[in-house]
């Protein structure tokens, strides 16, 4: 039992009063990315998006992006809960990654969708995708 004088250590605080600033801002910043596509997935992008769906994925193109939207408005959702954030990191990061080979189909195939209207702009976005993975990952790190 601590007396009123005494502060608690680090270790016994609660997780969310440990958290950097920066991280945190940096976890909601995603979330809040995830959930803006998760919504375009489920309308106003969803032709657009499936574009990006390789052929040799089982199912419908219009399937894809819908079950896409929805695993993108989870993954915002725990982001945002702060629960499990390592794990919760692990599983964007794993997303991420999993929808790269979109991404690549996308750009070797010269295909059009809003504003990823070149292959200079398609190839960007290859670039970035592994920076979406670090986002990830070190915003949801443990301090």
């Amino acid at each position: 039992m601590f007396h009123r004088s005494q502060k608690q250590s680090p270790s016994s605080s609660s997780p969310s009063a440990r958290r950097h600033p920066v991280r945190t801002a940096a976890r909601w910043g995603l979330a809040g990315a995830l959930a803006f596509t998760g919504v375009g997935h489920l309308s106003f992008a969803r032709e657009g998006v499936a574009v990006a769906v390789p052929d040799w994925m089982p199912g419908s193109k219009d399937a894809t992006v819908l079950a896409s939207g929805v695993v993108e408005l989870a993954l915002a959702a725990a982001l945002a809960s702060g629960v499990q954030r390592k794990q919760v990191g692990r599983a964007t990061a794993a997303f991420f990654a999993a929808v790269f080979p979109g991404n690549v189909h996308q750009y070797v195939k010269h295909l059009d969708a809003s504003f990823l209207n070149s292959d200079q702009r398609r190839l960007v976005r290859l670039y970035f995708q592994p920076l979406l993975v670090a986002w990830a990952l070190e915003a949801t790190r443990e301090d």
